[in-house]
């Protein structure tokens, strides 16, 4: 589409570290963060998240394997360390999901509970016309004032802005304090972006999500929680 929206604001966004674990669309993530002027790296070594300023962790798949290859490689505590010395964390999609406690996916999985709460399966009646997994575009609306969403509330009468989605769960947190923005789905409200303190996550796609997921994911770029 051939947008691009430098960052501009006087500061170094240097070492941006873009987890590697075995997580599909990373080059996705990767090609829409150098959009914006950025240089990233996809990387699992923890020396280079460790010096990262800040983290992404995005994704597709499922939670049992993905906490799987985030122990396997070392990266769920290198997450952990992160979110604890307050780096910037941003989870994006499977990365807003298992940041929560537990996922009932694969039978239930005990997931890095760095945020409360757990993550069920959308349940429609047969022959519903809403099906499984929800996929394409859906209107997102601002519940809390937050820097990841500078930009993207809309005027009064003006439509929420649209981001892409592609998932069968969602999160439930135990604080709703929690949910900064929320989606609708088959008469289902969900949050769509979470986040406490240095950590931010959202279900959908950044990264397929158009110019607003780009401004997303400048505003995440720029933040300094």
């Amino acid at each position: 589409m051939g947008y691009h929206l430098p960052l501009s604001y006087g500061e170094t966004m240097a070492k941006t570290a873009i987890l590697d674990y075995d997580a599909g669309n990373l080059t996705s993530v990767e090609r829409a963060v150098c959009r914006l002027g950025i240089d990233a790296v996809v990387t699992r070594d923890r020396a280079t998240i460790r010096d990262a300023e800040r983290l992404i962790f995005p994704g597709v798949g499922a939670a049992r394997a993905s906490m799987e290859s985030l122990e396997r490689f070392g990266l769920a505590e290198e997450i952990r360390r992160a979110v604890a010395a307050g780096k910037p964390v941003l989870g994006i999609c499977i990365g807003c999901q298992v940041a929560f406690s537990y996922s009932d996916e694969d039978g239930g999985v005990a997931c890095l509970d760095l945020l409360p709460g757990r993550v069920v399966r959308f349940q429609f009646p047969e022959g519903s016309e809403f099906k499984v997994p929800h996929m394409g575009w859906n209107a997102v609306r601002a519940r809390l004032p937050h820097p990841i969403l500078a930009g993207l509330n809309p005027p009064p009468g003006r439509p929420e802005p649209q981001f892409y989605f592609v998932h069968s769960y969602f999160v439930v947190p135990t604080d709703p304090s929690l949910v900064i923005g929320s989606c609708e789905y088959g008469g289902i409200e969900f949050p769509a972006v979470v986040g406490a303190g240095n950590l931010v996550a959202v279900q959908f796609h950044t990264e397929k999500s158009g110019r607003r997921g780009l401004t997303l994911l400048a505003n995440f770029l720029r933040w300094r929680p």
